[in-house]
């Protein structure tokens, strides 16, 4: 229920920022507001309260935001207040964030290697998966994890590509158990 909730709330926000061609304004806002709730949990708990009636929490999203965001946002959140979904504002921030990237063919990439990528070669996958994606730019995040002993994971969305030397084995193992003598 609530992917279909931050679905539906994502979408009609991406759709508004195009209608009135506010993209990039729209997603910095969103990038800010999605580190001040992080900081403010307390805004959160406030707004989710029981006792507090709706008209105050819109008025509580006015008094806060007025000024500080654009109309547009200003709308959105009071309107998602309204409608009690202000618990779903996170995951409603998070879906509009991956539109936004999406649409921009901005590509995320987790790659896991078994030790520490010098910045030649962290170029040189970033290069490798610009020209092999849609993408045409990538938000790139490194990990370090022994236990591949070798090689490299990387994923893109629900893709992975997994060459380490653990995951081989592992398939290794698995082809000889299989094999029969006779």
């Amino acid at each position: 229920m609530a992917k279909l909730v931050s679905k539906v709330y994502g979408d009609a926000l991406f759709q508004t920022a195009q209608e009135k061609d506010c993209l990039d304004v729209l997603y910095e806002e969103v990038l800010a507001l999605q580190g001040t709730l992080k900081e403010h949990e307390d805004l959160i708990q406030l707004l989710n309260h029981p006792q507090v009636v709706k008209e105050e929490k819109v008025q509580i999203i006015h008094n806060v935001f007025q000024g500080r965001v654009s109309d547009e946002m200003m709308g959105f959140l009071a309107a998602v207040v309204d409608k009690g979904r202000q618990n779903d504002i996170p995951s409603i921030f998070g879906y509009f964030i991956a539109q936004v990237k999406e649409y921009k063919k901005i590509g995320t990439a987790d790659v896991t290697s078994a030790v520490e990528l010098s910045s030649a070669q962290k170029t040189q996958v970033k290069e490798k998966l610009l020209a092999t994606t849609r993408y045409v730019e990538f938000e790139m995040n490194y990990n370090v994890d022994p236990s591949l002993i070798g090689g490299m994971i990387i994923r893109i969305g629900d893709r992975v590509v997994d060459s380490s030397i653990k995951t081989q084995l592992y398939e290794l193992k698995k082809e000889l158990l299989n094999v029969q003598l006779a």
